[in-house]
């Protein structure tokens, strides 16, 4: 099995309806800007069976390895079964869970990857704790898998050299915003806290224990069909300079 054998199955689960309720703009776009970063984790974790999705939002990682086979396990402070009851009815096994203070609700080597996709960036406290508890979770020689925003990415820098900010809008995310309340603290996760360099993120892993670890630049590839696929040039234009694309991805295991 190749990458490309797992997007191709990907489509084919979304055309059938499968993947995630048809007609829903929201996860079409999801679908779309997502769908070759989801099979760059699925393939990369193809002999994983146990799964956790830290921080697992829609869901529709999970529900596409659910379709290929996998054990799927997921942990969000928001209650996403009663928001992605279609996604969720799969068999995932959800827990609500805030990883940046609890502890995940799994005992010692329970899993054989945990994946952490685009949620770090909305930590308000440290990151090392949590990526402790993921260490726990994993059985030896397991797999983890981190992605975040590239902080140095040709979007960011240009925004900065127009005098815009990169993160969010000023007044609404951060003047007026209303932290969430647990456990004695605040917590501010609708808005980016921190984006990442490489090197941070290679950091925040080898600190928190795992060993082989391997950060990349990820392609910005969006799936496009027909007319819109003409649009896919000025990516891999952008694409050209790893340094500068949107994101990170990281891989790591467990001794």
């Amino acid at each position: 099995m190749s990458k490309q054998t797992v997007l191709a199955q990907a489509v084919a689960l979304r055309d059938a309806g499968r993947l995630f309720p048809r007609g829903n703009p929201a996860l079409e776009d999801v679908f779309k800007g997502s769908v070759d970063r989801f099979c760059d984790i699925a393939w990369a974790l193809r002999d994983a069976r146990r799964v956790l999705d830290v921080g697992a939002g829609h869901g529709m990682l999970l529900s596409l390895l659910v379709e290929l086979g996998h054990d799927c396990h997921a942990l969000d402070v928001v209650d996403q079964p009663a928001v992605y009851p279609e996604i969720y009815k799969k068999g995932i096994v959800f827990q609500q869970c805030n990883v940046e203070v609890d502890a995940i609700p799994y005992p010692d080597a329970s899993f054989d990857a945990v994946v952490c996709c685009q949620v770090l960036e909305h930590f308000t406290h440290s990151h090392l704790p949590a990526m402790k508890e993921i260490l726990r979770v994993l059985r030896p020689g397991g797999v983890v898998e981190v992605d975040v925003p590239n902080v140095a990415s040709f979007r960011n820098r240009s925004r900065l050299l127009r005098g815009k900010h990169i993160t969010y809008e000023y007044d609404e995310h951060y003047l007026h915003a209303e932290p969430v309340l647990y456990k004695g603290l605040s917590f501010y996760p609708k808005r980016h806290n921190r984006e990442f360099t490489r090197s941070e993120l290679a950091l925040l892993l080898t600190q928190a224990g795992f060993l082989n670890v391997d950060v990349r630049f990820l392609k910005s590839r969006r799936y496009r069909e027909g007319f819109e696929r003409m649009q896919s040039i000025g990516t891999a234009l952008k694409d050209l300079v790893p340094s500068l694309r949107k994101s990170l991805i990281a891989y790591g295991t467990k001794a």
